[in-house]
């Protein structure tokens, strides 16, 4: 890759710390996300109040900030002279997600927000995940392992479908996916992980 341009790792970065899930749950009346079931801010947990219109919004919304971090990036005349301001705005996209300053660096586990940017990035292999992470989801009904099996699939799936600039940016995608996932792996491993809807 050239060298890191800051200004769309900046722009991805606050971009993707934007926590839809805690907001929308607060707007909607759910009362504070980080105190309900796993304490995550993603739609997963955000299912847990009940509320599947709130959990789809917050699915929605943050996979949109992933997508738009990247195609900003791509496309905004200052940026664009790099050729990867893209992908480097999209994987701070997944950092901000996982790391908000605004909630003490206590974010999500970054997959609605890394598949938006896997689908801007690369929409093959974005739509691909999410065939990968819906066929898993009806399979097994845990969350964490279909979500996974998309995320590990993925840099394999760029690298076929646009070489390795984007195989790069969905591995490291996948690395912090993985290790943001650790206590669930190890629950999956157990076989304790809950199922999809279980409080």
């Amino acid at each position: 890759m050239n060298h890191i341009p800051a200004l769309a790792c900046l722009l991805g970065y606050l971009l993707g710390s934007i926590p839809f899930g805690l907001i929308l749950t607060r707007l909607g009346g759910a009362g504070d996300i980080r105190q309900i079931g796993s304490g995550n801010i993603g739609a997963t947990n955000v299912l847990r109040t009940g509320r599947k219109g709130l959990a789809a919004a917050t699915l929605l919304l943050d996979g949109f900030k992933g997508a738009a971090a990247v195609l900003l990036a791509a496309n905004w005349p200052l940026l664009a002279q790099n050729h990867h301001a893209g992908l480097w705005a999209g994987l701070f996209a997944v950092i901000g997600h996982m790391f908000p300053i605004w909630l003490r660096f206590r974010g999500g586990k970054g997959v609605a927000t890394g598949l938006g940017v896997a689908l801007a990035a690369c929409w093959p292999e974005g739509a691909l995940m999410c065939v990968i992470w819906l066929v898993g989801a009806k399979v097994t009904k845990i969350s964490s392992a279909s979500a996974l099996a998309a995320f590990v699939a993925s840099p394999f799936l760029a690298w076929i479908f646009t070489g390795p600039a984007h195989a790069l940016l969905a591995l490291a995608v996948t690395l912090l996916v993985l290790a943001r996932h650790h206590a669930n792996i190890r629950r999956l491993l157990a076989g304790t992980e809950p199922r999809i809807g279980a409080a």
